[in-house]
């Protein structure tokens, strides 16, 4: 179930929110979690089953990893987090990376004449994301920075809380553990400052990253005898901006869920585009999965606490990492190495800070984007072979125009919106329009919000309604 299908935005999500309005406020966390599950059943089908399975043992877990007044069974404790961590992350290898590694042996075997079978398997739903916050609810009490939950609903309502289970934004326990007792008693405010966050992110979504689609698809699926100069840039800023959108508007629209369910997530978009430098960049793209990364790999490893060689080997590391928790491609790990590349440069050149002078912060960005630009080429390209060859058209021009196909995808209307999103983007880095929206009382946040609930949502639901819509880009992963 999307959160821009009819199915949930006329019937699911309102059926929701009335219970937590009618019924006592105790009930929320129940309320939360069936509504969840009954979410991710309709989209998973029978992979519930996992993902119960997988809330069971770390739920049990959980409650065996705190620590104690003289930790006396710190050997124990460790031992059981190991343990757990080892579970979580193999069920997430099996069932995302399987196939890419068998599809790898079987190609190694081929060339000296053997077979090996490859696994087909279908990747969960979610399992990136739920996976992690397995992950950080363990960690997290193992370190001792909050107690273990002793109600199962609560912990169902945590892990699989519909706003944010199948794309994030990755909540850590620590972010959350002191909500979930609580029963606030302001729930029509609640509604009333996370709705208009929701309808942004459905906007974005909408209007803004579906109509950019075809266009994007069409140049990338362009074979490479036919790729062009201007199919292969129109492609890779389509691309740049559909991503943007699609992404920033699902958690636009996953925090304001959140919001009116009385829970505050954190944010996950800082106006990316708008950074000067690289190092920059990840601390305003995906935040909650830098964040992530941060507490739970980097910092543990050292950090930068070491020396530059040991914080290089670090930054290596994590971004291989994040590469992978993408997608089991090799497209995917390069795209992690290609921007962990770029990090360790910027570090190791000083290049990491930003400029004085406003002649000098304007060049950087204008770098820093091109750069994110053709890191996303090998993000959303099909193999490596593809991604280079496309690559190399941006990099010699031809003059020779769009081939028949795209043209006839780039219409009137759809230049208009690619317009509009690059001005967007070029916008001043501050302020962010999803935080200012929910909590700003300012006169351009009140026209904005105007603007929002009556045009901009009227529209969306109108392109909803005639079913001009399509899956979120980050449900894959």
């Amino acid at each position: 179930m999307s959160f821009v299908s009819p199915l949930f935005l006329w019937y699911f999500m309102p059926a929701v929110l009335l219970a937590v309005l009618v019924f006592p406020r105790g009930w929320r966390n129940g309320i939360v979690a069936v509504g969840s599950l009954i979410f991710y059943a309709t989209g998973a089908g029978p992979f519930l089953l996992l993902l119960l399975a997988c809330m069971v043992v770390n739920f049990f877990a959980g409650r065996s990893l705190e620590p104690n007044e003289w930790d006396a069974r710190h050997a124990f404790r460790r031992r059981l987090l190991i343990a757990v961590i080892t579970f979580d992350v193999a069920v997430l290898v099996v069932w995302k990376y399987a196939g890419f590694a068998t599809q790898q042996i079987a190609a190694f075997a081929q060339l000296f004449g053997g077979n090996f079978p490859v696994a087909n398997l279908v990747i969960p739903i979610g399992i990136s994301f739920y996976t992690f916050h397995h992950i950080s609810y363990v960690v997290d009490i193992y370190r001792g920075e909050r107690r273990a939950l002793r109600n199962i609903v609560s912990f169902a309502a945590y892990i699989a809380m519909f706003p944010q289970l199948v794309a994030g934004p990755i909540v850590r326990y620590r972010e959350i553990a002191d909500q979930l007792p609580q029963q606030r008693s302001h729930r029509l405010d609640d509604i009333a400052a996370g709705f208009p966050r929701f309808a942004l992110g459905l906007c974005k979504k909408t209007i803004i990253a579906d109509s950019l689609s075809p266009m994007v698809e069409a140049c990338f699926a362009t074979p490479p005898n036919q790729m062009t100069f201007a199919t292969a840039w129109l492609g890779a800023i389509g691309y740049t901006l559909q991503l943007f959108f699609d992404f920033s508007g699902y958690s636009d629209m996953a925090i304001g869920l959140g919001r009116m369910l009385g829970f505050r997530l954190p944010e996950n978009f800082a106006r990316p585009y708008s950074a000067v430098t690289i190092t920059e960049f990840w601390r305003r793209w995906h935040m909650s999965l830098s964040r992530w990364f941060r507490d739970y790999v980097y910092i543990p490893l050292g950090g930068n606490r070491h020396g530059a060689a040991k914080t290089y080997r670090n930054l290596c590391i994590v971004f291989v990492l994040t590469g992978f928790w993408h997608g089991a491609q090799w497209t995917f790990l390069v795209w992690g190495m290609y921007h962990g590349a770029l990090l360790i440069i910027e570090r190791a050149f000083g290049y990491d800070t930003t400029p004085a002078s406003v002649m000098a912060r304007v060049g950087r960005r204008a770098l820093t984007l091109v750069l994110v630009v053709i890191g996303w080429v090998f993000f959303k390209s099909v193999d490596l072979a593809h991604a280079l060859g496309m690559l190399g058209h941006m990099l010699l021009p031809d003059f020779t125009g769009l081939g028949d196909v795209v043209e006839a995808t780039v219409t009137n209307q759809r230049v208009v919106i690619l317009l509009a999103a690059m001005v967007i983007v070029f916008l001043p880095s501050h302020p962010v329009t999803g935080p200012l929206l929910e909590s700003s009382r300012s006169r351009p946040a009140n026209a904005l919000r105007i603007g929002v609930m009556t045009v901009g949502l009227v529209y969306a639901a109108i392109l909803v309604a005639t079913g001009t819509f399509s899956p979120f880009l980050y449900y894959q992963f």
